[in-house]
């Protein structure tokens, strides 16, 4: 199926990652949240309209020129939550511009942040809805306390321009216990002072399928969970099998019995580690480390007879899945019905 694409590639199985879609779509509407899935991982229109399909009711991102290049692709992403600081006449225009065009909210987490985007949209006329985001163990960005959270709060309502949106977080693995306990507190102080909370957002593919752990979140954002990745996989979350996104890569020397370079090195497979040993899993052979990586050469190691041969393609499951679509121009999809097919990755590098 992949003989005639030159490597190294980046391969998306879409029959794969429709399946991890409409599997937390469905365990998010068993426990009454919204999706609202990260499109850091995929950057494609196409992809978040299949999340859209399986029932999201929008989409996140990190930059404004990210949350730009996504919807100019696609008439159907009209609602975007931006996860991100924003600073400077510059950024501040953009997102005016964003904003005139598809339903757009932010996040705060200083007076800094809100006061400029209330001085931009008071004077545009406009309304930008603005959430508190809360640290909540990441150590992040975030307010450090529930207090903390209901004072912006409170200032976001009072600023001409803005409107409340609720509460946001993005916790470290296993920090579901957290959540609930600052994000109850917090709603708890917002509402006395007369603030509705509407939405709490929390997010995080690795505690993705126990996110009903922490009820007072009302919407997940989920990232890597539409392809997911070897780091997933060692957490237990997913399997091989459900990892939708592989690098393909050529053997182009076997300088040694127990030794190979491929043609992916860390301009294909990152350097992420991800508190990981080695750059990757072999699929089909285990036995196998990519224990070191220059930025064309990828270096495979073995116990014994490494068994490869020079031209050899193979295809790795990378650490980090996001940042692997971040350095190409395109990805072949394919399915059981679909011969590989190059698409586009509109949104790789999008980072202001």
């Amino acid at each position: 199926m992949f003989e005639k694409i030159q490597t190294p590639a980046v391969l998306v199985d879409l029959d794969v990652a429709r399946r991890n879609i409409e599997r937390f779509q469905a365990y998010a509407d068993s426990h009454g949240l919204k999706v609202r899935p990260h499109i850091k991982t995929h950057k494609m229109p196409a992809i978040a309209e299949m999340q859209l399909d399986a029932g999201a009711v929008g989409i996140t991102c990190q930059k404004i020129s990210e949350a730009e290049a996504m919807v100019a692709g696609s008439d159907r992403l009209t609602d975007v939550l931006i996860t991100y600081n924003i600073l400077g006449d510059d950024k501040l225009h953009a997102l005016l511009d964003l904003s005139r065009k598809v339903r757009v909210a932010v996040v705060a987490d200083n007076a800094t942040v809100v006061d400029g985007l209330s001085a931009a949209y008071a004077a545009a006329g406009a309304t930008l809805e603005v959430f508190v985001e809360c640290n909540t163990g990441a150590d992040r960005c975030g307010v450090g306390l529930p207090s903390e959270a209901a004072e912006l709060a409170a200032r976001i309502d009072a600023a001409p321009g803005l409107q409340f949106a609720g509460l946001m977080t993005y916790p470290p693995v296993g920090g579901a216990e957290k959540v609930q306990a600052f994000m109850t507190a917090a709603k708890d102080l917002i509402e006395a002072k007369g603030i509705a909370v509407p939405v709490i957002t929390s997010g995080g593919s690795p505690d993705m399928m126990t996110a009903h752990l922490a009820p007072v979140a009302t919407e997940f954002r989920p990232g890597t969970y539409v392809y997911n990745d070897r780091s997933l996989v060692a957490r237990g979350v997913t399997s091989w099998d459900d990892c939708a996104l592989t690098v393909l890569a050529t053997v182009v020397s076997v300088p040694a019995p127990n030794r190979a370079i491929i043609d992916a090195g860390s301009k294909t497979l990152t350097s992420d580690l991800l508190g990981l040993v080695g750059h990757g899993h072999v699929l089909g052979r285990p036995d196998i480390s990519i224990d070191q990586l220059s930025e064309e050469h990828g270096r495979l190691r073995s116990e014994g007879d490494i068994g490869l041969t020079v031209g050899q393609r193979i295809r790795i499951v990378p650490n980090h899945a996001c940042v692997v679509t971040n350095m190409v121009d395109g990805v072949y999809v394919y399915g059981k019905n679909r011969a590989p097919e190059l698409w586009p990755v509109p949104a790789r590098g999008k980072i202001v």
